[in-house]
């Protein structure tokens, strides 16, 4: 078992990229193995990590099609259906409430 090689923040090769650079570039991994580690420091918890890629092994990203985008919208206008009114609230539904704000909060209404 070979372990990664660690870089500080901002002190990777040239060459390496982590997943949101390559996908700056509109590159993907393409099924590599991960080859390097990157690491910032925070003062009072553990270091954020990030792994880093070659870029010339990284294949380029797939288009979408017209099924996956049409997948896309249903998907993020059901995200928009409270479950408990079953009204459109016109935004996304936070996970953390699981119901649109209204029903979440029914004691905040403005009375006029």
């Amino acid at each position: 078992m070979t372990a990664l090689p660690v870089y500080r923040w901002r002190l990777a090769p040239e060459g390496l990229a982590t997943f949101r650079q390559l996908r700056a570039l509109g590159l993907r991994p393409g099924g590599q193995p991960v080859v390097a580690q990157l690491e910032r420091p925070r003062r009072r918890r553990g270091p954020l990590v990030a792994y880093l890629y070659r870029v010339d092994l990284a294949r380029p990203v797939r288009p979408m099609t017209p099924a996956k985008r049409a997948a896309l919208a249903k998907a993020n206008a059901a995200r928009q259906v409270c479950p408990e009114c079953g009204q459109d609230a016109g935004y996304r539904i936070p996970a953390s409430l699981g119901m649109c704000s209204p029903c979440a909060y029914p004691d905040t209404t403005l009375a006029a």
